[in-house]
Formats: structure tokens, C-alpha cells, sequence
């Protein structure tokens, strides 16, 4: 029996994109305030629809650059000039999630260092970054004491998949270094365990844990005292990406 392309409703595939970085200590997303219908003035997570000329991947690295400024990492690179990580999250498809036309969106998580602030483009109005526990609340009132909506179509869903993606794999990868610049210290890196796992960790054990798990830091010879006191190690990532023994998250 023939195909008969007719016989099935169209539908369009947008990607969005979970892009999660450390800021003054706190795990924060990108969201943008979006300046038309649907869900006018709301906050939502960036994104947009796929192009015919392109792939997921290739919507997804566009879609990070015209947002953030940044390309996504490139496995030819030099280790010091790798961009940001960037990996499929999930695809989300219920019929009601878009009241515009039935739409599938294939999300993605996007790590990167300490982010400028962004600037909004396309359809938004405006674009911060936000503590992702402020951006999850369902109504209440962020840190400046606006009230807070839920998030834009199913993007609290989204963005809550996201973070908890990001909480495990740093369990038994080497990702947390994604939220690092390309060399840092111990103390950075543990910095970054408690802001994406929201506990406070002891310095020494972390210390012996991380410098302890082979491949996983590799001293650069340098140091440095940007956090003040006395001058500390620098390292940058090793060359694994599975941690053996892992590193386990603290029960809260």
C-alpha cells in the first residue's frame, strides 16, 4: 500500500535547551521572558524550532550560540579551547504541551563556566540567569521579591529533568569539570559539586577523593590566589570521563 504522506497530521520539532552554569556560587539556568503568544511575558527556557536544512544536533548548537555567544564542544579541539558541553536531555511530546499546533521538542543540557549575562534575541524580551530552585517554584516569590510564575509550557518539567541529569552524572563522571574554566583549583571544582548538588561538602575529604580517583585531575604545575590566602594548586580535567570509585552524593 502506498504512502500516503495526507493520511498523517503535520507537526513541528522545536529543541530547547537546559543551559545550567555556576553563578556567585548557585546552580542557575538560562531563561528568557517571552515577548509573544504563547504564554506572553512568562519566563521559559530558550529554544526554537528545527530548520529543514538542519539536524537536532545542529538546532541545538545553533540554537546555544544565538543565545549564549558560545559554540558547543568540538572533540577535535584543544583541550583549552573545547566550548561548551552539550548532549541530548529528552523528548517531550504531548499533544496539549504547545496551544499554537501539536509539537515535539527534543531538549538538550547545555554545562558551560561562569556565563556573562545574556542578551535576549528572537522572540524574547528579556533573558537572565536564575537559580534554578527560583525557576522551579510553582508561584511564590524569587530573591527580589517579584512573584514567580511557573515556567512556559512543560519547561519546568524540562529544566527539573535537566538539573537532576546533571546531579548524577557528575556522581560518576568527570562533567563538574565542564562548570570549571579550563584550568582551577580544588576548591573551585568543590564549589561546584555543592552548587549543582546544593550540600556543603568537607574540604579534606574532598580533596583526597578527587586528587585520589585516577585520570580524573591533572596538576598544571601552576597556582594561583584569586580566592585569596595562600597560593593554591591548579589543575585541568584528566583524561577520564567514567570516575572510579565514584564520587557519591551526600544524602540530604
Amino acid at each position: 500500500m502506498p504512502y500516503d504522506p495526507s493520511a498523517f497530521p503535520p507537526f513541528a520539532v522545536t529543541v530547547d535547551l537546559v543551559v545550567l552554569t555556576v553563578r556567585r556560587h548557585a546552580l542557575c539556568a538560562l531563561a528568557v521572558r517571552r515577548g509573544e503568544p504563547p504564554f506572553q511575558g512568562r519566563w521559559a527556557l530558550p529554544g526554537g524550532f528545527v530548520r529543514d536544512d538542519e539536524d537536532l544536533s545542529q538546532a541545538a548548537a545553533r540554537e546555544l550560540a544565538e543565545e549564549t555567544g558560545l559554540r558547543a564542544h568540538d572533540p577535535s579541539a584543544p583541550a583549552q579551547d573545547n566550548g561548551a558541553h552539550l548532549e541530548q536531555l529528552a523528548t517531550y511530546g504531548d499533544p496539549e504541551r504547545d496551544p499554537r499546533m501539536r509539537v515535539v521538542s527534543v531538549a538538550h543540557l547545555a554545562l558551560a563556566p561562569d556565563l556573562p549575562a545574556p542578551r535576549a534575541g528572537g522572540d524574547a524580551s528579556n533573558a537572565r540567569w536564575a537559580p534554578v530552585e527560583e525557576l522551579l517554584q510553582q508561584g511564590g516569590y524569587g530573591r527580589e521579591g517579584e512573584p514567580v510564575a511557573p515556567l512556559a509550557f512543560d519547561h519546568a518539567r524540562i529544566l527539573a529533568d535537566g538539573v537532576e541529569r546533571a546531579r548524577s552524572k557528575i556522581e560518576y563522571s568527570s562533567l563538574a569539570t565542564a562548570f570549571c574554566p579550563p584550568e582551577f583549583t580544588v576548591g573551585e571544582l568543590r564549589r561546584v559539586y555543592e552548587a549543582v548538588w546544593g550540600v556543603a561538602l568537607d574540604p579534606r575529604n574532598f580533596h583526597r577523593k578527587v586528587t585520589g580517583t585516577p585520570g580524573f585531575l591533572v596538576p598544571t604545575g601552576g597556582t594561583t590566589t584569586r580566592q585569596g590566602g595562600r597560593p593554591a594548586q591548579l589543575f585541568r580535567a584528566g583524561g577520564a570521563t567514567l570516575l572510579n570509585p565514584p564520587m557519591l552524593r551526600p544524602e540530604v
